[in-house]
């Protein structure tokens, strides 16, 4: 199930900035903003979906642009963080330090040696 209408809704752009600062859920972004969104979606991504929001949204330069600019900028980094994890897993895109630290096709740095947690319960044997 999708949180969407048939026709792309038409959404306040009045001081956009100010109420994006304001928001505080995922799901205040997408309805204040018009972008459509599956829940499940959503709920597995929501984290990393904010995130790549802001990193592109970082990318923008907003001065003396009127609140329709802004607001139809602000759209489109949301609908395309969106698609980045509807289409694909957290895992791939690695937003986060805590992911990118732990990246398994990256070389370990020397002397910084990965200890898996399953090998730390295995009995010790002398």
């Amino acid at each position: 199930m999708s949180h969407c209408s048939a026709e792309r809704p038409i959404i306040d752009v009045t001081d956009i900035l100010t109420r994006l600062k304001g928001l505080s859920s995922a799901e205040e972004f997408f309805v204040t903003l018009g972008v459509c969104y599956d829940p499940k979606v959503l709920n597995v991504s929501r984290l990393h979906i904010m995130k790549r929001m802001g990193q592109y949204l970082a990318k923008e330069d907003f001065s003396d642009l009127t609140d329709q600019v802004i607001a139809a900028r602000a759209r489109a980094t949301l609908e395309r963080a969106y698609e980045d994890f509807a289409t694909s897993s957290p895992l791939r895109h690695r937003v986060f330090k805590v992911l990118k630290d732990h990246d398994p096709d990256r070389p370990v740095t020397p002397g910084r040696a990965f200890v898996p947690f399953d090998s730390i319960l295995k009995p010790f044997e002398e």
